[in-house]
């Protein structure tokens, strides 16, 4: 099947316009109208018919034209009635005119769109010399290079190589390229030119390339961020990574060595500019990971109670397949320590020989000798982790064999175990901090105030709570189990007692005794008691496993018990899927340590929160996600997929996992037919009222007609997100990276006012708006409490409507700017500079500062839509000046109760260069505001 062909240069743009396709043209009226667009052969304007003007009226010239806008950034598009009905990346805009009125289009599709916007951008930046454009397209450093390549490879210097050669050369610049689809595309050129030789012509070599190896998207946004060239140099990049990445205090030389080290070109490399290609490398490397590099190591406070983290928790560890057939293996140990699991179970029974060992109770067969698997897991306690190791001891020993548990415990183990007395004055467990290195042992424990040499307690292992739930008197007593002394004295900060109900537990528990709960169980006091259940877990552990009916050893949904504040939720490792991809992602956020310290609310004692909560938690400002999916690479056939031959059909599945009010999923559309770069090119939001709390799982399927199929996956917290355009390496169904297998994508997270679809401004909206929430104080019945904290009303109000109005002010500078609201000011500073800047190079406005702010004053007359985003900007400048000076008075008053004074801020310096910068809390009000 012959390939289409792609857009890889300027002059494809070109090409594109002057054939002319159909656009859909959006009127303030609401009325949208069909029109073919083309450009003129002299590209020196855009025609549209059908039309009533005269033909010389329906034109519009290109030095006419101001700016061109992507997406839905105009008061037509703002106020049209079908613009919800308008995919926003199949919008554009065309300004023009001195009053910068403005040409809305529709195109078919996102790539569509692109091509004219990139295409536009180009003639309108090089609008003296337009008629060399074609001539000069095959004279870019990108065909000097190629020439280059071909010319080492031609042994011969006769300007012609082999085919085979051709190919080999093209796969070793791209390894991802399949050698069939080279070969097509050779066919293809040749039989365009009616060649009867398979031989390669040096043109021919680099035309091929440049179809197979440019990918559009990659392609369009190297044009947009270089400003209409085809290649970035050092500014281009450091404006890239600092506005729209989010790199902070990068320098020229840094974006020297990324072009140093990323482009394929010498004379790129010596000249400093970074072309498709190289861009394209860079993209994918490492350091466009969406994954933030700073999560890869330890990142959070790790000083605080144990039963303020999640831990990363195995059920069953010593089984690799289901817990009813499954034999007891080594490998389970192995796996999980290494992927740093943070408690693992050893079910120990009476063994051969005096020797206990650890086996599956359902299945007997190939039992694991107690001391081999001991021996395992101390040299791998602390292989992936320093944190303390909890090993949940499941004893179905005799006295007799117990005593060799302690045995080789303590000879193995030696002074890792930790077995210190908890201190009864003390209300909280020791630190992960405090316990590095230490291996916690729980268990069933003698009480403490007899001393007795071995007695009885209750057995309540998972297996005894199995029975029971399958008996008929499952109201029976649990049985009791003989313990001797030297085992229970191993057993120190992890008790294991039994649960009762809430009101015994916070009256009569001890901060070292641990609960565990069946997954039946903690999911009927999570609906029952979710704001109880955060409570408990403030100040003591629970342990969660998976229920008695997954005789499959499938997982439960970890999630659902994080959001009670659950600490240790039990994962059978050995079952992959949508379950353990949560729970590897959520685990991987402070440097895979497998302990992750749960949301403030759930740790403050006088903090409010229950997972039922259906919308904005109190005290947590919530957050939009905006997500675009741009297109995918090297997409591998489903495993078992029953379609012939390797054609699929993918879409993508972005899912939210959180509490309740946050948990949603939405997809793409699916691409016919097209496993090597599909294009999706769709923008989806997402409010998030609990970010500490929020995972994002992107899911690749092939839409068979047979079923879903799976293609691959990636599970990353929200805290982890890196903002800007990111590939995302997918994992197999195992958890396997996927070589050369990717994501690309656009992240961009703003607070609840600041994104979102731009505001109407119809009556009705405005008649229906939503009042604006404020604080609420509640009563606590104290008189003399609530007569202090009644004093607080009023600044909180206050502060709102700071806040609200800051909000409000930066939405509209950016709906001026012409940029969607995920823009961030750098971004608006960007725009706005380019058009305070007369024809003549000359400025028209000064920048002077007031209050150690920047305020902008036109130096003449200037039209009516500059005065307004002058006047938007003004505001967002006022608002912030009110916002800081009433911080600097709260500080002051602190500081001059201790002989203290505040100084202004020093000024900033900001890589923008084109005019001198706000300072940085106003640039990051984002960041700030909160």
């Amino acid at each position: 099947m012959p390939s289409e062909k792609k857009i890889s240069s300027a002059s494809d743009c070109i090409s594109f316009m002057q054939a002319g396709c159909e656009l859909k043209k959006v009127r303030p009226n609401s009325r949208i109208y069909n029109r073919f667009f083309t450009l003129d052969p002299d590209l020196q304007a855009l025609r549209w018919e059908p039309s009533k003007k005269d033909l010389e009226k329906a034109k519009l010239d290109i030095s006419a034209i101001k700016e061109i806008r992507l997406g839905k950034n105009t008061e037509t598009f703002r106020n049209n009635g079908l613009a919800d009905q308008i995919s926003e990346d199949c919008a554009l805009s065309v300004i023009h005119g001195e009053n910068y009125e403005s040409l809305d289009l529709v195109a078919n599709s996102a790539d569509v769109a692109n091509i004219w916007v990139s295409g536009l951008r180009y003639l309108v930046s090089r609008s003296k010399q337009p008629l060399d454009l074609m001539e000069s397209s095959h004279n870019t450093p990108r065909f000097a290079w190629l020439k280059t390549v071909f010319e080492a490879a031609d042994v011969d210097g006769n300007g012609i190589m082999l085919e085979d050669t051709s190919v080999e050369l093209i796969k070793k610049l791209n390894p991802t390229l399949k050698e069939s689809k080279i070969r097509l595309k050779f066919k293809e050129i040749q039989k365009s030119k009616e060649k009867l030789t398979t031989r390669v012509t040096e043109e021919e070599f680099c035309e091929a390339f440049c179809e197979l190896c440019t990918r559009p998207e990659v392609y369009f946004l190297l044009v947009q961020i270089s400003k209409n060239k085809e290649y970035l140099d050092a500014n281009d990049l450091m404006l890239f990574l600092e506005a729209e990445q989010g790199v902070t205090h990068i320098t020229e030389e840094m974006c020297l060595d990324i072009i140093r080290r990323y482009e394929l070109s010498q004379e790129g490399r010596l000249k400093g500019f970074l072309a498709i290609d190289g861009f394209t490398q860079y993209l994918l490397s490492p350091e466009c990971d969406i994954f933030d590099p700073e999560h890869k190591k330890i990142v959070q406070d790790m000083t605080q109670p144990l039963s303020h983290y999640y831990i990363n928790a195995s059920h069953n560890t010593y089984l690799i397949e289901d817990q009813l057939r499954g034999p007891a293996d080594i490998n389970g140990y192995v796996r999980a320590l290494k992927m740093s699991c943070r408690s693992i179970e050893l079910d120990v029974c009476d063994g051969p020989d005096n020797e206990p060992i650890i086996c599956n109770r359902n299945n007997m067969t190939s039992p694991l000798s107690f001391q081999n698997v001991i021996e395992v897991i101390n040299k791998l306690a602390f292989f992936a982790s320093e944190y303390p190791l909890i090993l949940c001891l499941g004893n179905h020993c005799s006295v007799q064999q117990q005593k060799v548990v302690v045995q080789h415990m303590k000879r193995i183990f030696g002074n890792k175990l930790y077995t210190e007395t908890p201190l009864a004055s003390e209300a909280y467990l020791p630190s992960p901090e405090k316990l590095k290195l230490k291996i916690i042992v729980k268990g069933k424990k003698l009480p403490c105030d007899q001393d007795i040499l071995e007695g009885e307690v209750t057995d309540e292992d998972e297996e005894a709570e199995i029975s029971r739930r399958l008996s008929e008197d499952f109201s029976r007593e649990p049985k009791l189990i003989w313990l001797c002394k030297e085992l229970s004295d191993l057993v120190s900060l992890c008790k294991s007692v039994q649960y009762k109900d809430f009101e015994t537990s916070m009256k009569a528990q001890n901060y070292w005794e641990i609960c565990s709960f069946s997954e039946a169980e903690a999911s009927r006091i999570a609906n029952e008691y979710p704001e109880d259940f955060v409570n408990y877990n403030k100040k003591f552990l629970s342990r969660v496993y998976p229920s008695a009916m997954r005789i499959d050893s499938s997982n439960l949904n970890p999630q659902d018990f994080w959001n009670c504040g659950c600490q240790i939720v039990a994962m059978n490792y050995q079952t992959p899927g949508p379950m353990m991809d949560l729970h590897t992602g959520w685990f991987l956020q402070n440097g895979g340590c497998g302990y992750v310290l749960r949301p403030s609310v759930m740790r403050e004692e006088v903090s409010y929160f229950s997972a039922n909560t259906k919308g904005i938690v109190p005290g947590v400002s919530p957050q939009v996600l905006h997500v675009k999916i741009i297109s995918g690479q090297n997409f591998p056939k489903p495993k078992g997929a029953c379609a012939k031959g390797d054609v699929i059909d993918p879409y993508v599945c972005i899912e939210i996992h959180g509490i309740p009010a946050d948990c949603t999923e939405q997809r793409t559309k699916t691409v016919q037919q097209n496993s090597d770069n599909p294009i999706f090119d769709e923008s989806f939001e997402f409010q998030i009222n609990l970010p500490e709390l929020a995972m994002i799982r992107f899911v690749v399927l092939d839409d068979d007609y047979i079923g879903d199929e799976f293609i691959g996956q990636y599970t990353i917290p929200l805290e982890c997100l890196q903002p800007g355009y990111r590939h995302i390496p997918l994992r197999s169904f195992v958890g396997d990276i996927m070589e050369h297998v990717t994501l690309f994508v656009h992240i961009a997270i703003t607070n609840r006012s600041g994104g979102g679809k731009a505001q109407k401004r119809s009556l009705s909206v405005r008649i229906g708006k939503k009042a604006r929430e404020y604080t609420m104080l509640r009563n606590t019945g104290l008189k003399t409490i609530d007569d202090i904290f009644k004093l607080a009303v009023h600044p909180l109000r206050e502060a709102t409507d700071m806040r609200e109005n800051m909000q409000n002010a930066i939405v509209s500078v950016k709906e001026l700017c012409g940029l969607p609201p995920i823009a961030s000011l750098k971004q608006c500073i960007l725009t706005l500079s380019s058009r305070l800047v007369s024809s003549e190079n000359a400025p028209s406005v000064t920048l002077c500062m007031k209050d150690a702010f920047p305020y902008l004053e036109p130096l003449g007359t200037m039209p009516d839509v500059q005065k307004k985003v002058l006047a938007a900007y003004d505001l967002g400048t006022d608002c912030q000046t009110d916002i800081i000076f009433q911080r600097l008075e709260g500080c002051n008053r602190g500081k001059q109760s201790k002989g203290e004074t505040h100084r202004p801020a020093e000024t900033h310096q900001h890589p923008l260069r084109t005019m001198p910068a706000p300072p940085i809390d106003f640039l990051d009000q984002e960041e700030h505001t909160d």
